[in-house]
């Protein structure tokens, strides 16, 4: 059989886990068509209930409506009866909370500046398409060197919204939580991004989160007050604008456009940096005894090009069958090839 007989449209390659997490485990991807690298999350729907579920299939959901130069792609969505398959964009610098960990005191204003917004840009593009966040964090925050870029990921708590209308669910991260969420209120979808937003640059500037004690309820009632301080060596600018993002009643805190607009964000250039060519270490990265010397510090997510296929917008929703091949080879353990392949019913 050829391969067009067979009807496989994606093949890849895993290699090594990048990342792990309660229900899914992050491996690092390649198209054995293309070579382009990816990221592919593997998520165990065995374990998942029933609020899990809805929160996976919103991340779907969400991720293939965004699609900007600041947000992680996906490309394809791949479901089996046990396991779902995510292939998204890979990031090769890692995240945003071990470069502020890397930088004590926090990150000069001029380069934390361009980090931020970026970062808005991508919550504003978002929010214009109804879809908010409620979990943004450093840790969801990655960059792509490549690319001059920082994007935002992991839309595991995103949801649809209609301006005006109350949202109920409590989700998200404590330190980076907005008031009204830990209040078990209903809040007003793009005021507890914003607030998020706040965190962040307040991380990037100074080092450490605004809210932080030694208990989760000191800090609780430290958010629930917005009681915080801002070093001396942070500039008035900057101090203005975290204060305007950083306000109890959500009412009062500025909109993305307000943000986008502060004089402290103004005189950057909008075009992200030329892509530059691939690392040196780029070439040996999917094998297991590849020498790590020559990877970055944060070095666990390696470099992709961003494919020009888009991702899979038939206008038939197909059922998809994934078959596990494992091949064993000389002086690797195991490596694992994904067929995918689609199946119309009654073909």
């Amino acid at each position: 059989h050829t391969k067009s007989q067979r009807g496989y449209y994606g093949l890849y390659h895993l290699g090594r886990t990048l990342g792990r997490g309660h229900f899914a485990v992050v491996k690092l991807g390649r198209n054995v068509n293309t070579g382009q690298l990816v990221a592919v999350k593997m998520i165990d729907k065995t374990k998942l209930d029933v609020m899990a579920t809805s929160h996976l299939l919103q991340e779907v959901r969400c991720m293939r409506r965004v699609q900007h130069p600041n947000v992680v792609r996906l490309y394809e969505v791949i479901d089996t009866p046990t396991t779902l398959y995510l292939v998204m964009e890979l990031a090769e610098g890692g995240d945003l909370y071990d470069y502020i960990l890397r930088h004590e005191g926090g990150v000069a204003e001029v380069t934390a500046k361009r980090h931020f917004a970026q970062i808005v840009r991508a919550v504003s593009y978002c929010h214009q398409l109804h879809v908010v966040h409620r979990d943004l964090k450093p840790e969801n925050v990655v960059f792509f060197p490549q690319q001059g870029a920082v994007k935002l990921t992991d839309f595991g708590f995103s949801n649809l919204f209609q301006p005006g209308m109350m949202l109920a669910t409590s989700c998200g991260s404590l330190a980076y939580s907005a008031p009204e969420i830990l209040l078990g209120e209903e809040y007003d979808a793009p005021a507890v991004d914003i607030w998020s937003l706040g965190v962040i640059l307040y991380m990037l500037v100074c080092g450490v989160p605004p809210f932080q004690e030694t208990n989760d309820s000191e800090t609780l009632v430290m958010i629930l007050d917005c009681r915080y301080s801002i070093p001396e060596h942070v500039s008035d600018e900057c101090r203005d604008l975290i204060s305007r993002m950083l306000q109890k009643d959500p009412s009062r805190r500025s909109s993305l456009d307000e943000i986008e607009a502060h004089h402290w964000l103004q005189g950057l250039d909008n075009a992200l940096l030329s892509p530059e060519a691939p690392p040196h270490w780029l070439s040996g990265a999917l094998s297991p005894s590849s020498p790590h010397s020559g990877v970055p510090e944060c070095g666990d997510l390696l470099a992709a090009r961003p494919s020009s296929e888009k991702p899979f917008p038939a206008p038939w929703q197909p059922s998809l069958m994934l078959f596990l091949l494992l091949i064993s080879q000389p002086n690797i353990t195991m490596d694992l090839f994904i067929y995918q392949k689609t199946v119309r019913k009654g073909v």
